[in-house]
């Protein structure tokens, strides 16, 4: 979200000519090669890379005891002259009568091991364990916000296709943008957050994401969908993003499910509809109040493969608004030259949704716990 607002800043939201969908090479393409790689600890080192981009490290812990936090390490380059190191982590107050424990502060002396496998700053580390099976997450850069997590991979990682990355540019041998996304569904997690109040154990399951926008952020996508679905046996994700007009409004789905410790699915025909919607009166967007999530294909050993996940989104966790402390006549300019109006909604229902699958001729269906989120930017 700060990497966002600065580089809107910085580019006063210009907009891009209109170079069509031929213009991205989306990660579809590499499945008619191989539909999923999974994972190894090489493939999990920090990219740093020396343009334009933002690198996220992202953890999502669900709690047994119903606990709901993430924690995130921004790493970013702005026209390769500014680099910046963020820590964001917050703890939703699921309950609705009071605010988040939301931090988000800048880091100082951020650097990476000689692998660059693990991150550190101060008061910060973020570290990949020898074996590339677990990470370790201590930070005391807030005092309301002392984190002390382990997240261990229970099933493979994957990303889709060969490497998991969709490329921009009208020369498919030198494109000038790309996205990338890796993922660790299906994590166990232990350890707590503690605030000035009170301690989180967060002792459950949870989700790793490394992700890399290799471009400005409102030239790569208009909107996003993702979800975060975890139930006792199985973990799902999706994210979606969808071009601007630039790119055709191109729409770029990953996604995968496992099982236990194995991967069942991981793919790229996946679908998140808006089932219902209603007008958002503070951002003007049309809100999510129901989604439905599909993913189709076939498991890995080749059976017929489809999923579900339906239903109401509850009431909204959060409504942030990316622009809100960008200077006015910035927000302004952003807003009229490239119709850039960026807000991510948060949703995380307490009623429990229930994922159904259907493998071969085998259903199976089991409730679970879901966090997502509707991005709109342009």
């Amino acid at each position: 979200m700060n990497w966002l607002k600065s580089t809107l800043a910085s580019v006063a939201g210009t907009q891009e000519p209109i170079y069509g969908p031929e213009a991205i090479q989306s990660v579809a393409k590499q499945t008619e090669a191989a539909r999923f790689t999974e994972l190894t600890k090489e493939d999990l080192r920090w990219r740093a890379l020396q343009y334009t981009n933002v690198e996220t490290q992202t953890f999502y812990a669900m709690g047994d005891n119903g606990t709901l936090a993430m924690v995130q390490v921004i790493y970013s380059n702005i026209v390769g002259i500014h680099t910046t190191a963020q820590f964001n982590s917050k703890i939703f107050n699921l309950k609705g009568d009071g605010p988040h424990n939301w931090h988000s502060d800048p880091l100082s002396n951020f650097m990476f091991d000689e692998k660059m496998l693990s991150f550190g700053a101060d008061n910060l580390a973020v570290s990949l364990n020898e074996e590339g099976t677990a990470y370790t997450i201590r930070s005391t850069v807030s005092e309301d916000s002392v984190v002390d997590l382990t997240f261990s991979r229970a099933a493979p990682g994957f990303v889709i296709g060969k490497d998991g990355t969709s490329y921009f540019g009208t020369d498919a041998e030198n494109p000038w943008g790309s996205m990338h996304h890796a993922f660790w569904p299906r994590c166990t997690v232990q350890g707590t957050i503690k605030t000035k109040e009170e301690t989180f154990d967060l002792g459950g399951r949870g989700m790793f994401i490394h992700a890399i926008q290799g471009m400005k952020p409102h030239h790569a996508a208009a909107r996003w969908n993702f979800v975060n679905f975890q139930t006792p046996s199985y973990s799902a994700v999706m994210m979606e993003f969808t071009t601007p007009p630039s790119y055709g409004s191109t729409v770029v789905n990953v996604g995968g499910i496992v099982k236990d410790n194995e991967i069942v699915y991981a793919g790229v025909n996946n679908t998140a509809t808006h089932t219902d919607t209603a007008k958002d009166e503070e951002s003007e967007w049309p809100e999510p109040k129901s989604i439905k999530w599909n993913w189709d294909g076939k498991t890995t050993d080749e059976k017929e493969f489809h999923a579900e996940l339906d239903g109401s989104l509850g009431n909204r966790q959060d409504r942030i608004d990316v622009m809100a402390e960008v200077p006015g006549f910035i927000k302004t300019i952003a807003g009229s030259v490239a119709g850039t109006k960026p807000y991510i909604f948060q949703y995380a229902p307490q009623e429990k949704l229930t994922l159904k699958l259907k493998v071969g001729d085998e259903e199976v269906a089991e409730e679970g716990t879901m966090f997502s989120e509707a991005t709109f930017i342009s």
